[in-house]
């Protein structure tokens, strides 16, 4: 199977093909012809410039030159081509060679030299020759050698634009009628709800007026009403009545109800010295009792040697100091005391002070308490061990130790009473005499806390600074209840 190869189609005679169809589509630039300079060195064309733009053209070793050439022999910067008045002019040195071919004929330079005129270009003298549009030439400068011509400007290239795709960005895919309705409705209900919750509506308030109007309404206001204290019947304490023979008749009932009578009357308020009066009368009322159960009759023999009689009415009586006298009450008896007040639990006499009498010579007592002493600790240290370098007081700072080792047993017994047993501590002195470290060896039957208390005593200790630099100490302690 062979592929075929489309055939082109050839083109009919007198049609323009497509790439002269284009050149023809462009229109022609009209205007001055400009400059193609074209730099040669070594035989090569190294640099061809089209100048776009109808201006100077500089040569020379400076980077401000439009054409760098490595000559000494010119100036830095050279105007080779300079524009005058719209027209091109050829300037050229001594030292330059070439030749240019105008519209008459071809011409060297050193034969223009006597028609050139003599112009100052820079700091040098050259010659300069006016060039038609239909010149071209060539000139040597050293080892660059300059082509030049007359050519029509090429067409202005169109600024390059980016692709429709590229240049919409977000504003061309926004909604412009749709987002400018949402904006305004923002706005409105924004406005709507905003000047709901203001109060820029509200009437302007006065402050000075509103504070004015205040104060004279305080003016205004009636005074408190006077709050009337109530007042007190202050009544006058009765007398007390001596006690006569009718004394029995109250007891027995009717003075209790006349005094609660005489109470109950007035405005239903009782001052203290009517309440201190009564008081007083009632205890005389117990103390006549008391004094008719102590008679010796026989319905009220021995009845306060039982002891059944609550004391409480006694100390009532004691401590008001009013007592009770010997007999003359409704004719008790109350005891066969001396003369004078009998109150109880009096000492000497008869009466009341016999009441509850057991015979006994003084007061009973429960036993004298004595304090029982815990058991007491001694610390024995032995002597002290001196290794490593000499310690002066060891012995002396060692001993001292003594009372707090037996303060550390002595907590520990109270733990512990039959606690004992023996430990080591090994410590090591530093160059300026202080304890650098303290460890135990032994301790069996110590406990821990002892053991920790006695390291801490010998750290806590401060020795004179022993020869060499350091020391180490080792104390033996035992320790033995007693």
């Amino acid at each position: 199977m062979t592929q075929q190869h489309p055939h082109p189609t050839p083109s009919r005679p007198g049609q323009p093909g497509q790439m002269t169809a284009v050149m023809r589509a462009v229109a022609p630039v009209t205007g001055p012809k400009v400059l193609r300079i074209g730099l040669v060195q070594g035989g090569k064309v190294i640099e061809e410039r089209v100048i776009k733009q109808r201006t100077h053209v500089s040569i020379g070793p400076s980077e401000k030159s439009m054409f760098v050439i490595p000559s000494k022999s010119i100036p830095p910067s050279f105007r080779l081509f300079e524009l005058v008045g719209g027209e091109y002019f050829l300037n050229f040195l001594d030292g330059m060679t070439g030749r240019v071919a105008f519209k008459a004929g071809v011409s060297e330079l050193s034969a223009l030299k006597s028609s050139a005129k003599r112009v100052t270009v820079g700091n040098a003298q050259a010659y300069q020759v006016q060039l038609s549009e239909e010149a071209r030439g060539k000139i040597v400068v050293g080892e660059t050698t300059f082509l030049f011509q007359f050519v029509a400007p090429p067409p202005v290239q169109p600024k390059p634009q980016l692709p429709v795709s590229v240049k919409s960005g977000i504003a061309n895919d926004i909604d412009w009628t749709t987002t400018i309705i949402a904006a305004f409705s923002f706005l409105f209900h924004f406005g709507a709800v905003g000047s709901i919750y203001s109060d820029w509506m509200d009437p302007v308030v006065d402050d000075e007026v509103d504070v004015a109007a205040l104060l004279e309404s305080v003016k205004q206001l009636p005074p408190p009403p006077v709050v009337e204290q109530p007042k007190e019947n202050v009544e006058a304490p009765a007398a007390t009545a001596a006690p006569t023979a009718e004394a029995p008749k109250a007891a027995s009932g009717g003075g209790n109800k006349g005094a609660a009578a005489s109470a109950g009357k007035g405005s239903g308020g009782m001052s203290d010295a009517r309440a201190s009066a009564l008081t007083n009368e009632l205890a005389q009322l117990d103390m006549q009792m008391l004094g008719a159960l102590n008679s010796s009759g026989n319905a009220t023999a021995s009845v306060l040697s039982s002891g059944d009689v609550p004391t409480g009415l006694l100390e009532n009586a004691a401590a008001s100091g009013s007592g009770v006298g010997k007999g003359g009450v409704a004719g008790l008896n109350m005891g066969g005391a001396g003369g004078g007040t009998v109150r109880p639990g009096a000492a000497g006499g008869g009466g009341l002070a016999t009441i509850g009498n057991t015979g006994t010579s003084g007061p009973a007592t429960a036993g004298s308490a004595q304090q029982v002493k815990g058991p007491v600790g001694n610390a024995q240290v032995g002597g002290a061990a001196v290794s490593g370098g000499s310690v002066s007081n060891a012995p002396s700072v060692v001993a001292g130790m003594t009372a707090g080792f037996r303060r550390c047993y002595n907590k520990g017994l109270q733990e512990d009473p039959s606690m004992k047993g023996s430990v080591r501590i090994t410590a090591k002195i530093g160059p300026n005499g202080e304890v650098l470290s303290a460890t135990p060896s032994g301790g069996s039957g110590l406990s821990g806390t002892v053991v920790s208390c006695v390291v801490a005593r010998v750290q806590s200790a401060q020795f004179a600074p022993p020869e060499g630099g350091g020391a180490t100490v080792v104390i033996p302690v035992t320790f033995v209840s007693q």
